[in-house]
């Protein structure tokens, strides 16, 4: 008799792992989206978590959406985008890379999402030189490049008409750093294509030598070109971050195991070097994440 009932009971417990829904992955609709999306599924089926791909479904508010409404159950986050989801982007302990987990960790447990470890990556808005022209003028960060313009630095940044207008770009930099760049300085472009950006750059096209960028553009290290960094933290700090359902973290605690130290060891060079793989050199952005997770010893 005890026997049969532990039968029983080891095949209820069976069925009801097997009755656990694959967790739905997604990402928005670009590189980095992508590379980190198919991280987590790669990750996810080496625990033997069946996953359902929805990567690259749309952009920032699509996937927001879709989490919140339950459509989805995990997607790669910037800690950043927490101020706008609460018209929080005057608060400037978003510009603070830990003050700024902390604070959407917590507004967003309150709706049932969970943000595990982020990565040790800020992908906001930046500025990059030429190597040659940052090289020529002693030029690695923002404190360089502002003191280098009111001195005369003969520069010509080409961004989007967003970058050059927003509060939160351009303006943040002039106003933190102490410069000023005149109409002359600036090729402003009606879209806000990074790729063409940098590349008009490090091509010199019509005089431009400076770009706006993300920080971890692929193309930065492709083409050459060296971020000012912002030591006084003009910019709100864009950490990737894996955001899940609590009820889909509850049903599958090992992801949490799982994807904390991936995402701890991409700190910006790294997701660099991987983004440029998919965007200049072509590769599919599931063998780039099972290269790089294989290589760190995430995957045998």
């Amino acid at each position: 008799m005890v026997r049969r009932l532990l039968a029983v009971l080891l095949a209820l417990a069976a069925c009801s792992a097997e009755a656990k829904e694959p967790v739905r992955v997604a990402s928005k609709i670009d590189t980095e989206g992508a590379l980190l999306g198919a991280m987590m599924i790669a990750s996810l089926e080496a625990r033997g978590i069946k996953t359902i791909d929805k990567l690259q479904l749309g952009p920032t508010n699509i996937v927001r959406r879709a989490i919140v409404a339950g459509e989805i159950d995990l997607y790669p986050e910037y800690t950043g985008n927490g101020a706008f989801f609460y018209g929080l982007d005057g608060d400037p302990l978003w510009k603070n890379a830990a003050a700024g987990y902390r604070k959407i960790k917590s507004l967003d447990a309150a709706r049932g999402l969970v943000w595990l470890a982020p990565a040790p990556a800020d992908n906001s808005w930046v500025i990059a030189l030429r190597r040659d022209v940052a090289a020529a003028n002693g030029l690695s960060s923002m404190v360089d490049f502002a003191r280098w313009v009111e001195h005369g630095g003969a520069v010509k940044l080409v961004a989007s008409a967003e970058f050059v207008e927003s509060p939160a770009a351009l303006p943040a930099f002039e106003q933190t750093y102490g410069f000023t760049l005149r109409a002359s300085e600036l090729v402003i472009l009606a879209g806000g294509d990074t790729t063409t950006t940098m590349r008009a750059a490090a091509e010199r096209i019509s005089g431009i030598d400076a770009a706006m960028a993300y920080g971890t553009d692929g193309a930065l290290a492709a083409l050459d070109l060296v971020v000012m960094s912002d030591p006084k933290h003009a910019q709100i700090v864009y950490a990737p971050a894996p955001v899940i359902r609590r009820a889909v973290l509850d049903a599958y605690p090992e992801i949490e195991d799982a994807l904390d130290p991936v995402f701890r060891s991409l700190d910006a060079p790294t997701l660099r070097r991987l983004n440029a793989r998919i965007s200049v050199e072509g590769e599919e952005p599931s063998e780039v994440a099972r290269d790089y997770l294989r290589s760190k010893g995430f995957l045998r």
